[in-house]
């Protein structure tokens, strides 16, 4: 392998890192593309993301001339604080006992590599993080029973193929390994300093990604992408102030569809829309089992509800190297009053974003983007009809919102300026 491709694969492979906190319903990551960000992720899977839209849609690599990477880092500055109004314990443990914000502030980083193998075949790798949570309750807050802290670490290998079959047909086909971890821990009383008990595994899961686009007509571009589900056989331990137990914990991250559209109105503007749908309706309870004896120890009763997205957005090219982006975008969250909890206080959201991209040369590009989260009706109501009640009435208002600026670098590692790009197959 040339020393050219073994760098740019290297630099792929090391760019994903853990976000701190979930944006896209529940604890999965949407925050996988700088460009598709600035536009409220609309029209992604018809490739309004650039390179980075291959992460919903293989196809759309074929829109992609020659060889070209992109890496995208992203800071994620949420704010979550949840402020009781009623706890089941005498009034001086809970009254004034505001969590605080429990939301933590991280990175999430991915990196797309698209290589041009002749003029219908292309080669693809793109890593990412789609799932990622970090959330400290007080140590001695009223609700310490249902959490303390919550931790949830996923790396995504995806390398992909695109096959261009007409000029107005592409297809993608791509392999997901995903590693995935997560570590829960609640105090095992009400009382101030209860000692914690901690539910911990970890585990690789594999799936697929797949996706077509389709050009009915010169400036419009329609995409459909899919992420299959992913089966997590976690392997772990519970340790309590009693115990310590090996256990094992079986739960299948949820598949994806997204379907988007871009329509150039005029040789500077262009317009998107986009759709997705998340069917959480696969968390329900999940069994936690004692590896030793095959019993079952405790539960993860999450009982989502399946998650949706739409979005409007759009790009005007000010110039030939300066183009500017804006979005609006709503999320229909898989975690209502029902089953809200102090984990994870999520809710439906407005997604308001900007962004701009410039040209540095014909090589290199640079993207930035901006978005403000305004989270909607978030209450937490934990009593006997929550599937997270464990005895303890808990009700509270919670306050939240989310702040994400982001930046990338786009580079093309061959010629831009060769007619034909050379390739493996002749």
């Amino acid at each position: 392998m040339p020393r050219k491709t073994q760098l740019a694969f290297l630099l792929m492979a090391g760019v994903s890192l853990t976000a701190s906190q979930a944006y896209a319903g529940s604890f999965a990551l949407r925050e996988q593309s700088t460009i598709g960000l600035g536009q409220g992720f609309a029209g992604v899977a018809a490739g309004s993301g650039g390179l980075s839209s291959m992460y919903w849609n293989p196809a759309t690599m074929t829109a992609i001339p020659g060889w070209q990477s992109q890496w995208s880092v992203s800071g994620i500055f949420p704010q979550a604080e949840i402020t009781p109004t009623f706890v089941g314990l005498p009034a001086p443990l809970w009254r004034g006992t505001s969590t605080g914000d429990i939301a933590q502030d991280g990175i999430l980083a991915a990196g797309y590599t698209s290589y041009q193998v002749n003029d219908r075949l292309w080669i693809g790798l793109a890593t990412n993080t789609p799932f990622g949570l970090v959330t400290k309750n007080p140590f001695n807050s009223p609700g310490q029973v249902y959490a303390r802290t919550s931790k949830v670490i996923s790396f995504d290998v995806n390398p992909t193929i695109a096959y261009k079959v007409t000029d107005w047909l592409s297809v993608g086909l791509g392999f997901q390994a995903m590693y995935f971890k997560t570590r829960l821990t609640q105090a095992v009383g009400v009382l101030p300093n209860a000692r914690t008990a901690t539910l911990e595994g970890d585990s690789w899961g594999y799936g697929f990604t797949a996706g077509v686009t389709i050009t009915p007509i010169e400036g419009t571009e329609i995409g459909i992408g899919y992420r299959s589900a992913v089966k997590q056989d976690l392997d772990g331990t519970l340790r309590t102030p009693l115990a310590r137990l090996g256990v094992k914990a079986d739960l299948t991250l949820p598949d994806m569809l997204t379907v988007g559209i871009r329509q150039t109105v005029t040789p500077d503007l262009t317009l998107s829309a986009g759709f997705e749908w998340t069917k959480w309706s696969e968390f329900g309870v999940i069994p936690v089992i004692a590896k030793a004896t095959g019993t079952q120890v405790t539960t993860l009763p999450f009982k989502y509800d399946d998650g949706y997205y739409v979005s409007v957005g759009g790009e005007y090219a000010w110039s030939p190297e300066l183009t500017l982006r804006a979005g609006l975008g709503y999320e229909w969250s898989p975690i209502s009053d029902f089953n809200r909890d102090l984990r994870l206080p999520d809710s439906d959201r407005i997604h308001a974003s900007i962004g701009l991209g410039y040209k540095v040369n014909n090589k290199l590009s640079v993207d930035f983007a901006y978005s403000h989260l305004f989270a909607l009706n978030g209450d937490v109501k934990l009593n006997a009809r929550n599937p997270h009640y464990v005895g303890l009435p808990y009700f509270g208002k919670v306050d939240a919102s989310v702040d994400i600026v982001s930046a990338s670098l786009t580079y093309r590692w061959d010629d831009p300026g060769e007619p034909n790009q050379p390739g493996i197959f002749k």
